[in-house]
């Protein structure tokens, strides 16, 4: 990644925690953005404490949230049926950045192998007590030992987004599976909303990911992407959180419009909110 001779393409706001600006640097080639500046390790930590933080707590306190969570279990039974398509026979999966756990668990449910890995101690806690089981780090997994490897909106939190994806390969077994899902700052929303697009979520975002970025990036360590599909529920999620840092409130029905728009834009485009991409091996895809 160069940044050497970047553009500064925009300029946005931590609207969740800090209130703080960070401006965002556009790697051409790439087409991939880079939050600047980006927090030290030690400081990072502190931009998610916030009750709200949706993916590290189980609440349903609002009419939002219970939304967000009865998506949320339609999207759980069609993320496990994506991944048995491309990876039929169920054996150990990794999610990493596993948050409150439901997405193993619904693995677990269809007779997967499951481990996690979870930075946030609160969202930890949770899973474990649902009986998700975790290693600290992924250095304490063997190479090439995992059928699946997920990372659901997670990628973009990522302070080495190179070194991961070759940890990402090393863990990976030869005709192992990758799923990587981000936002995707093309976006019909993106382009909307501008600096108040709520998929930007500066600084916890580090990156801003785009089709190209994301193939160039992982093909540098001779990984395929070989299937794009889209996240369509992401665009109403988006547009709505958007809504409410543009105008102070949830205007649910502009809200739900916009992201509607996002959509029919994208059946045209695929330029969706957010994209799930499915990478392999290249050497396993030529023999």
């Amino acid at each position: 990644m160069d940044f050497s001779n970047h553009n500064n393409y925009i300029k946005v706001k931590d609207y969740s925690v800090s209130g703080e600006e960070f401006e965002l640097l556009l790697d051409q080639e790439l087409q991939l953005l880079k939050t600047y500046p980006q927090p030290s390790a030690e400081k990072l930590g502190s931009y998610y404490e916030s009750d709200d933080y949706i993916s590290h707590t189980d609440g349903k306190r609002s009419l939002f949230e219970k939304l967000y969570h009865a998506v949320k279990q339609k999207a759980l039974r069609d993320k496990i049926q994506l991944i048995e398509k491309f990876q039929p026979t169920k054996g150990k999966i990794l999610d990493i950045g596993a948050g409150t756990g439901d997405f193993l668990i619904t693995a677990q449910k269809n007779g997967w192998d499951i481990t996690g890995i979870e930075p946030s101690v609160k969202a930890k806690s949770i899973a474990s007590d649902k009986g998700v089981s975790f290693v600290n780090t992924s250095s304490n997994i063997a190479d090439q030992s995992m059928d699946v490897i997920s990372m659901w909106h997670v990628l973009e939190h990522v302070p080495d987004v190179n070194a991961q994806i070759t940890e990402l390969k090393r863990i990976l077994k030869p005709n192992g599976v990758i799923i990587i899902a981000v936002p995707n700052f093309k976006s019909y929303d993106a382009q909307y909303y501008g600096k108040f697009w709520a998929a930007y979520d500066v600084p916890r975002h580090l990156w801003h990911f785009s089709k190209t970025s994301i193939r160039m990036l992982f093909a540098k360590q001779d990984l395929e992407l070989v299937k794009i599909f889209p996240m369509k529920f992401d665009s109403f999620y988006v547009s709505l959180l958007s809504e409410k840092y543009k105008t102070g409130k949830m205007n649910f029905v502009k809200g739900f419009f916009t992201g509607l728009q996002s959509n029919i834009k994208a059946s045209r485009n695929f330029e969706y909110s957010s994209h799930i991409y499915v990478i392999k091996h290249v050497k396993n895809l030529i023999n």
